[in-house]
């Protein structure tokens, strides 16, 4: 469904993005993550046909944007990370008027805009001014918009940005939602935990290049190749007992404590660690706690990042 090859934007000497590689499929929800000034932006921009390269393709669903910016765009929502509305237009109105942009005729347009409002749940909105909305209703807005034409491309910029706790959530779900129905979609965010929660595939870019391009698992093996258990012994007394025992397993390669708990973290290649668990109740030891340390995508994003402070 989109696909760039070495896909690379100059601004005399300086690269807004260089060698971007990205292949993903029909039903694909991505999560473009990297700091202001990343070149998140501008790739999104280039896959829409609104900005030319300065070298590399991209295609979408097959079309390239050198000979076919015409059919990317029937076939593409783009969504801005903050987009203007018109003072003197209702909500309805604002959708009606996009609607007929796209040619959707007669009563099939009000019928398409109804169904959208409906979609982003802004129905009981639908005769305010669209300039009286709150940052959360004006970016759902925004999303009905793009989604009028029934694009099987949606390209969203920033669609968390802004919004109250309760928004996310809300946006969060819907966006899981549209996940689900097959359409291929690029979000990009800084809220970083919430894209974990939505996206089969994440891509980190730093600075203009891709560091990581793969699903979250494999994001979570590149910075932690590792893998940690957390364990918490009973009884307390005996902690010092089940140190000495863990140091020694043939499993272990570094112990640490934290917050009452022991930090495990296995030799390389161990993924099977029950014959740990097995060996310490065979050793009289018990635990309230026994568990893989979570690895969440902010941490990952912080270390794939290091040194890019200048950015953020």
């Amino acid at each position: 469904m989109i696909k760039t090859s070495n896909l690379t934007k100059k601004y005399g000497d300086m690269y807004a993005i260089r060698g971007i590689n990205l292949e993903l499929e029909e039903g694909d929800l991505f999560g473009f993550i990297g700091p202001n000034g990343a070149g998140k932006t501008t790739t999104m921009r280039i896959v829409a046909t609104l900005l030319t390269p300065t070298y590399g393709e991209a295609y979408v669903c097959g079309n390239s944007i050198y000979t076919d910016p015409k059919e990317i765009r029937r076939l593409v929502g783009y969504m801005p990370d903050f987009f203007g509305v018109y003072d003197d237009m209702t909500v309805i109105e604002y959708l009606e008027f996009f609607a007929a942009a796209y040619r959707i005729q007669g009563a099939a347009r009000r019928q398409r805009c109804d169904e959208m409002l409906d979609v982003v749940d802004l129905d009981f909105k639908r005769d305010a001014y669209a300039n009286t909305l709150s940052r959360g209703q004006t970016q759902r807005l925004g999303l009905a918009r793009v989604l009028l034409h029934d694009p099987q491309v949606l390209l969203l910029d920033e669609p968390l940005s802004g919004l109250d706790p309760r928004a996310r959530i809300e946006m969060r779900n819907l966006l899981r939602r549209l996940g689900q129905t097959g359409k291929t979609i690029i979000v990009s965010s800084h809220i970083l935990p919430e894209l974990a929660d939505i996206c089969n595939k994440v891509g980190i870019i730093n600075r203009g290049e891709m560091g990581f391009n793969g699903t979250i698992e494999e994001l979570i093996k590149t910075v932690r190749p590792q893998t940690v258990l957390e364990i918490e012994i009973a009884p307390v007394e005996r902690q010092a007992e089940a140190a000495k025992f863990l140091e020694s397993h043939a499993l272990v390669d570094k112990l640490d404590k934290a917050r009452g708990m022991f930090e495990v973290t296995l030799k390389e290649g161990v993924l099977d660690y029950s014959p740990l668990s097995l060996d310490l109740v065979n050793g009289g030891f018990g635990f309230k706690h026994f568990g893989a340390k979570a690895t969440n995508l902010e941490s990952a994003f912080m270390a794939l990042t290091k040194g890019s402070g200048k950015n953020i």
